[in-house]
């Protein structure tokens, strides 16, 4: 298990949002998006709009929001990176990496995903509810039974993985829950 400070952490994530500010990729606190006229866009434009996920031109509205909310918790463009929630024997794994080499991306989800591994060591799930705007399946038992359910972290080519595991079966069947309702909000289908 890894130890990470909170003060090393911080510094850490304050570092990684003034290199974020200076490169010109730091977060906005605007949530309102500018309407698109997709009916202008040529096909390859609206998939690059969509991280070509989509070929319907109406946008979806709740999907967008979460990914802004994504983009505002997580310090990357969530179209730009692609999750993983796996459902693993004894729990599972997330996973976040940048689609490109992006250095600076990949520095900045290897310290939210770090941040994360210790909130939810704590039984804190604050960030995916804020990401989903809801309470997450799951995450009230994975809360209560913190002390049976291992968290660790570990760097990806292009990013992080959180490993969630457990020997007790609530808590897998929680985690289960949590790793399949991440997966389906994300669009996270594999």
């Amino acid at each position: 298990m890894s130890i990470f400070p909170e003060k090393t952490a911080l510094v850490s994530l304050l570092a990684l949002s003034v290199l974020c500010a200076r490169r010109g990729t730091a977060q906005s606190t605007d949530t309102v998006s500018k309407p698109v006229d997709h009916s202008a866009m040529t096909p390859a434009q609206h998939a690059a709009t969509h991280g070509g996920q989509n070929s319907n031109p109406t946008p979806d509205s709740s999907f967008a929001a979460l990914q802004a909310r994504g983009k505002m918790a997580m310090g990357v463009d969530q179209y730009a990176s692609a999750h993983r929630f796996d459902v693993l024997p004894d729990g599972g794994r997330i996973a976040l990496e940048m689609k490109d080499g992006d250095s600076l991306a990949v520095a900045q989800i290897r310290a939210h995903m770090k941040l994360i591994e210790h909130a939810f060591q704590a039984g804190d799930f604050s960030t995916p509810e804020f990401v989903h705007a809801r309470s997450m399946p799951g995450t009230d038992i994975m809360s209560r039974n913190k002390a049976l359910i291992r968290y660790s972290y570990s760097d990806l080519p292009r990013g992080g993985e959180i490993r969630i595991a457990t020997t007790d079966p609530k808590s897998l069947a929680a985690i289960r829950e949590f790793l399949t309702a991440q997966r389906g909000d994300h669009r996270a289908g594999h």
